[in-house]
């Protein structure tokens, strides 16, 4: 049963005084009913015995406090989830963007969600296909993992996101996998991007689409990944599907987070954001995972541009520590054409070994794997040299390693953002870089498989 009051005592910018309230809670959704029936929305940011302060969606601007009433409606903010948001583009409330009806809700989600019980986590250990040689056999993404992207201002990452959304695929389950792509701050011109990239290639069947603007109030930024989450939670618990969802740019989400921080006078902490900024993306990022006896599962990609380009910053720095690796973008790569331009020695998937091998992807993934890193980093060491003391101080087999770097980037880097590789194909071209080398370099691959994919 909600509450209503006439008790409005001022309006700052977005934040209302409401004095007087009773059993009012933090989060919880207020109605604003002006005298001529027009209504706005916001939600109890804080609560001082009977005054609460309200953060309103919208502006205040015309907002006549003296004949206006504010309607506590007794529960958070909520998600109507259903099936067929499918095929569906939403704004960062979850109201219909694409000129559709509303949804038929199967049922109300509270957008805040529930943690995962820890004992009833399963460990994630199955392989998820991006298409992508430099993710699938380098950093490989596995069901039920968080594996944000780090990249820099000007960087691609619009059209790598919108790459693994159209080609990601779970092996077998293609059926029963679908994507949730939440754009948090972005502009109108990439937002009409990733709607027209989905329509274009016919991902948006299976893909569902939350599209928060740069002019949208602070408040609604902050709640567009939940409201993704939400959705991906129902379709992956309740209708038991494989969920993807990708989130860009979380660094946009920060920064909002900053600024209702600064907005309720809070003691900032590192670089001017809330002290917890930790628990708070914790709260997103956990979201993620398998539960045992669900057939479904949540897997993460968050994608942040590090400001300064420093990955020492608190956004991506605290995501490092929450999440199980990185892919990380380099401008270095970028500057040299590569596309998508991912840089892979300090690129990390923690889980990778769990969803590689026989049975998952091929018996021979690990090993090449592993050499494949190992040939890349001394090919690039000794492209460093060259240009330190020149390639008369190269010997023969560093001159191969050089020439293998080249090649490396060239061939298994780039492949565009356009093409979608299987894990096998992925493979064979590693395969192919590796005969630059002599065989007796390859001292991290088994001599049955040399034999078997290498021969003499």
């Amino acid at each position: 049963m909600f509450k209503e009051y006439k008790t409005i005592r001022e309006v700052v910018g977005p934040l209302m005084l409401v004095e007087g309230v009773e059993g009012v809670t933090y989060n919880e959704l207020v109605d604003i009913v002006c005298a001529n029936g027009e209504k706005r929305q916001g939600k109890v940011l804080e609560i001082d015995r009977d005054r609460a302060v309200v953060q309103l969606f919208e502006s205040s601007q015309g907002l006549q406090i003296s004949t206006s009433k504010a309607r506590f409606l007794g529960h958070s903010q909520q998600l109507a989830v259903s099936r067929d948001m499918l095929g569906r583009v939403f704004d960062g409330m979850g109201v219909p963007r694409d000129g559709g009806e509303p949804v038929i809700p199967e049922k109300m989600a509270d957008i805040n969600g529930e943690p995962i019980n820890p004992a009833a986590r399963d460990y994630p250990n199955e392989f998820i296909q991006t298409g992508i040689s430099a993710i699938d056999g380098l950093n490989t993404l596995v069901r039920g993992q968080k594996l944000p992207v780090f990249s820099m201002s000007g960087l691609p990452h619009a059209e790598l996101a919108a790459q693994i959304a159209r080609q990601a695929k779970v092996r077998g389950g293609e059926s029963n996998f679908a994507v949730v792509f939440a754009a948090i701050g972005i502009t109108f011109e990439e937002a009409q991007y990733f709607v027209e990239d989905f329509k274009r290639t016919g991902a948006i069947e299976r893909t569902v689409l939350f599209t928060n603007l740069a002019n949208d109030p602070a408040v609604e930024r902050i709640a567009t990944p939940r409201m993704a989450l939400t959705c991906a939670e129902y379709l992956a618990f309740e209708c038991g599907m494989h969920v993807l969802v990708i989130m860009t740019d979380i660094t946009n989400y920060a920064e909002a987070l900053r600024e209702v921080s600064a907005a309720r006078r809070e003691v900032p902490g590192r670089r001017g954001y809330p002290g917890y900024l930790y628990t708070d993306l914790a709260s997103l990022y956990e979201r993620a995972g398998r539960i045992r006896g669900k057939a479904g599962s949540i897997t993460q990609i968050p994608i942040l541009t590090m400001p300064e380009d420093d990955k020492t910053h608190p956004i991506p720095d605290l995501t490092g520590y929450i999440t199980e690796g990185q892919i990380i973008l380099s401008r270095d790569l970028y500057k040299k054409g590569m596309n998508p331009p991912i840089d892979v020695l300090p690129s990390l998937s923690r889980l990778k070994d769990k969803g590689i091998g026989r049975d998952k992807t091929r018996e021979d993934h690990a090993d090449t794997m592993n050499q494949l890193f190992a040939a890349y980093a001394r090919g690039k060491e000794s492209k460093e040299l060259s240009a330190i003391l020149g390639e008369a101080a190269l010997s023969d087999v560093d001159k191969l390693y050089a020439k293998f770097a080249d090649e490396f980037e060239k061939e298994y880097v780039s492949q565009g953002f356009e093409t979608d590789r299987t894990i096998e194909e992925t493979l064979d071209i590693g395969w192919k870089l590796l005969k630059i080398l002599p065989r007796a370099e390859l001292k991290r691959i088994r001599e049955e498989y040399l034999n078997k994919y290498l021969p003499e």
